[in-house]
């Protein structure tokens, strides 16, 4: 038989879309053409192919091959179609049985000795296959990976000859057995910190509703300690939402996370690009606040950052995903982060102290770095005063531990998923509404802390979705006026 078909797939983003390879020898001058929009590495491909299947004692056809990657529309790159155009190739030259392919799918870069390589998106390929009814075949090195798509029946191969003996039925290849859950991480501890009370309880409340804060105080605070310590107080991530993360992390070319129910932690630095963190390039990659999906994205010294490099955090905080166009696609990458961010309320740190000489021209510009869309949609926003000397020098007992503000985090977040869901953080519209109706008095309150505080519409309802969750930290089913209180007291500007 002349024309042979296997199947493989693709990756668009955190999608692995179908991709059948088609392969016809036909007679005339010897040589081999793909067609079907391939990019530069997969029509290199013919070259590791050949001399792959040579190494591998096999035979070459000495006819014209023509490789058709379908559907023809999609674009085609990376390494991963190594494997199945040379299982194509063998097979319509009649040295592999062409029915055993329909079965499987295949992806796997090829060494020039026939050994298989590791591919990147290989999560996304192995969970698409189970759900196409497949087995898969792949290279070893990618077994682990693979593994955590536990439905998926996944098979390992080292070589060429390996795969062809397997589907030949000469010998069976390894089978990749699911892979378990590592343990989460070692965390700092709450314990840690001395005093800071009041941003400790921020701490808790951003953690039980998926609020965004902002810590602003002087050099030496705790400040980033605060900040750093936040996952350890985390509940830990659904199987769906880990799953997630980790094909986030597969399409990025960074090994899965072993902490893998724990959320995500990024901190990227402030000389950090745009691209660095939304994603983007030629080849489009997610960005740091696509790694933080589900979990934690801190921006310390948060003015630093460019404001065009900060402004485009505004969309994703309230859709929850990122979209990048280039010329032949448009990709959505998820981007439900929760955002972190520690600032100074000037240039040198110290305003309002004998030790700043910052002008207020100076300190205005240094504040306006933060645009006030972006500050409306930070739910918690903190000022950190120093510990008092008198305290650092005295003897502390240790601060509650991570472990029991966990538990009472634990019980905030099960009366949400309960009740509606998701977190209180992620509410909108009729259940926003439902869910934090006020009695009269605290109407009164809140209408009058909106003139005072010149409240806009979304800093009414993030008001009400942090009231929300300290009720519910309190066990309480309503909001009362001590609730709605301490959630205004959050609402802090950095025009202290």
């Amino acid at each position: 038989m002349s024309l042979a078909i296997v199947n493989t797939r693709a990756g668009v983003g955190i999608d692995a879309l179908a991709v059948t390879v088609e392969v016809h020898l036909s007679n005339g001058l010897p040589a081999l053409n793909i067609v079907g929009l391939p990019e530069t590495a997969v029509r290199e491909s013919k070259d590791r192919v050949r001399s792959a299947i040579l190494n591998a004692h096999l035979e070459f056809p000495p006819r014209r091959i023509t490789i058709n990657l379908a559907p023809a529309d999609l674009p085609k790159e990376g390494s991963r179609f190594d494997l199945p155009i040379a299982l194509g190739i063998l097979a319509a030259s009649g040295q592999l049985p062409p029915s055993t392919l329909m079965d499987y799918e295949f992806i796997g870069e090829l060494a020039l000795t026939g050994e298989l390589r590791s591919v990147t998106g290989v999560l996304p390929t192995a969970l698409a296959c189970g759900r196409a009814g497949r087995k898969l075949i792949l290279p070893a090195n990618n077994g682990p990976e693979a593994g955590l798509a536990k439905k998926t029946e996944t098979y390992r191969g080292c070589h060429l000859l390996a795969v062809c003996a397997h589907l030949r039925g000469v010998d069976s290849l390894p089978r990749q057995q699911p892979v378990a859950a590592g343990q989460p991480a070692t965390v700092a501890d709450l314990s840690d910190i001395i005093g800071q009370m009041q941003a400790r309880r921020a701490l808790e409340i951003a953690a039980a509703g998926r609020h965004n804060l902002l810590f602003t105080g002087p050099p030496g605070t705790g400040k980033t300690m605060l900040a750093s310590r936040l996952p350890g107080i985390l509940p830990p991530l659904r199987e769906s939402d880990a799953i997630e993360v980790a094909t986030l992390y597969s399409v990025s070319g960074l090994d899965p996370r072993p902490d893998f129910y724990h959320p995500p932690f990024r901190s990227p630095h402030h000389t950090a690009s745009a691209a660095a963190l939304v994603g983007g390039g030629s080849s489009p990659k997610p960005g740091d606040i696509s790694l933080a999906h589900r979990g934690v994205l801190f921006l310390d010294e948060l003015p630093e950052f460019p404001r065009r490099v900060l402004e485009v955090l505004r969309e994703p905080l309230e859709s929850g995903e990122i979209h990048l166009s280039r010329v032949q696609r448009r990709i959505t990458y998820p981007a439900r982060f929760q955002l972190v961010a520690a600032m100074n309320p000037c240039p040198c740190g110290y305003l309002g102290s004998e030790r700043c000489r910052c002008t207020p021209d100076r300190v205005r510009q240094y504040r306006e770095r933060i645009s006030g869309p972006l500050l409306d949609r930070i739910d918690l926003q903190m000022w950190i005063n120093p510990i008092p000397r008198e305290q650092l020098l005295r003897e502390q007992p240790p601060g509650e531990t991570s472990a029991a503000i966990r538990q009472r985090v634990l019980a905030a977040c099960k009366i949400q998923l309960d009740r509606q869901g998701k977190a209180n953080g992620d509410l909108q519209g009729e259940k926003l509404k439902r869910l934090c109706k006020l009695g009269d008095g605290e109407r009164q309150i809140l209408e009058t802390a909106m003139t005072r505080l010149n409240l806009s519409a979304r800093g009414y309802h993030r008001v009400l979705r942090v009231a929300r969750t300290i009720a519910d930290l309190a066990g309480c089913e309503r909001i009362t006026s001590n609730h709605l209180t301490e959630a205004l007291g959050y609402r802090f500007t950095v025009q202290r």
